[in-house]
C-alpha cells in the first residue's frame, strides 16, 4: 500500500469513527446475534480463508457478531489498516503469533533472535491494541531430549518476558498435539506446559490452552482445565472440535460443558475460534454461540 494510498485510508477511517461514535459496533448489530456467556474471537486465517483482501476478512467476523479476531503471523499485513478497520468495527484482535514453528524457540542458538523478535512484535501488539500473542516451542530437535529442550524454552522465555511486561502484552505459550495436526512438536499436554509457565514465573508468560490439542492429547478437558487455572498458568483458550477441527456440534467435544466449566472457573477472557469452518462460516457462527447457550 503506498503511503498516499494510506494517509486517504486513515483519513477516511478517522471520518467514518468520528460519525460512528455514538452507534454499536458492527458485532453487536450481527442479525446472528452474539454469545450469551463467553467472549469469542474469530480466527481470521481459518473463517473466510478463501477471501484475499485481508481487511474483508475482519468485516466478515464483525458481520457475523464476533466482538473480537485473532490471526497467525503479523509480518505482511498492513497493520494499520488493520487497526483503523477493527477501531472503526469497534472489534478486538485479541492475539496474533509472535513466535512461529521455525526456527525453533527450542534451539539454544536462537535465544537472542526470540528477544529480538518479541520486542519487535511487541511494537506490532501495542499499535494493534493486542493484550496478548502467541509463542511456539518448536519442533523436536534430533538427538536433544525434551527435557533438554523444554529447559531451552524456559529459558528463552524468562529472557523475553522482560520485553514483554515493559510494553504490556503477555506471551502466551501454545502445547500442541502430536498424534494428528503436528506431529514431532516438542511441547505437548497439559503437564509440561504448566510446568514450564511455572520455571518461568512471570504473570507476563502464561499458555495459549487450546482445548482443540487438548482434548486429542490427553482428554478430561474440564479437569485439566481446573488444574491449568488452579496452576495460574491460563492466558488465553482456543477451541476446535474434534474429528475435523471445525465448529462445536461437528464432533465429539461437548462444548456448551466446556463453556460452563470455564465460565465457573471465572475465566472471562477470550477464547479464539481456531476451527475451519464445515460448511460456511454463517452456519458455523450459529454453531458457536448455540453451544454458548445454558
Amino acid at each position: 500500500m503506498t503511503p498516499t494510498r494510506r494517509r486517504f485510508l486513515s483519513a477516511a477511517t478517522a471520518a467514518a469513527a468520528v460519525l460512528t461514535t455514538s452507534r454499536p459496533s458492527a458485532a453487536a448489530e450481527s442479525p446472528l446475534g452474539q454469545a450469551k456467556n463467553t467472549k469469542f474471537a474469530c480466527n481470521v486465517e481459518m473463517w473466510f480463508s478463501q477471501e484475499k483482501d485481508f481487511l474483508k476478512r475482519l468485516e466478515g467476523a464483525a458481520r457475523l457478531g464476533f466482538p473480537g479476531v485473532e490471526f497467525w503471523p503479523y509480518e505482511g499485513k498492513d497493520l494499520n489498516a488493520i487497526a483503523d478497520t477493527c477501531e472503526r468495527l469497534k472489534i478486538t484482535v485479541a492475539q496474533f503469533t509472535a513466535w512461529g514453528f521455525k526456527p525453533g524457540m527450542n534451539d539454544p542458538k536462537n535465544k537472542q533472535k526470540v528477544v529480538d523478535k518479541i520486542g519487535e512484535a511487541c511494537e506490532a501488539a501495542k499499535k494493534l491494541k493486542c493484550p496478548m500473542m502467541t509463542v511456539v516451542a518448536g519442533d523436536d530437535l534430533p538427538g536433544v531430549s525434551q527435557e533438554k529442550m523444554h529447559e531451552t524454552v524456559i529459558d528463552a522465555l524468562k529472557a523475553a518476558a522482560p520485553v514483554a511486561e515493559k510494553a504490556g502484552v503477555m506471551l502466551i505459550l501454545e502445547p500442541m498435539n502430536i498424534r494428528v495436526d503436528h506431529k514431532g512438536h516438542c511441547l505437548y499436554g497439559s503437564g509440561p506446559a504448566i510446568k514450564i509457565i511455572k520455571a518461568v514465573g512471570s504473570k507476563w508468560v502464561k499458555l495459549n490452552w487450546d482445548l482443540y490439542h487438548m482434548h486429542i492429547t490427553e482428554g478430561d478437558l474440564c479437569g485439566h482445565l481446573k488444574e491449568g487455572f488452579d496452576a495460574d498458568a491460563i492466558g488465553y483458550v482456543q477451541l476446535a472440535d474434534h474429528p475435523g477441527r471445525n465448529e462445536p456440534g461437528t464432533g465429539e467435544i461437548h462444548y456448551t460443558r466446556v463453556f460452563k466449566e470455564l465460565k465457573k472457573l471465572k475465566y472471562t477472557g477470550w477464547v479464539g475460534c481456531e476451527c475451519r469452518p464445515l460448511t460456511n462460516e454463517a452456519t458455523a457462527a450459529k454453531a458457536v454461540f448455540a453451544a454458548d447457550e445454558w
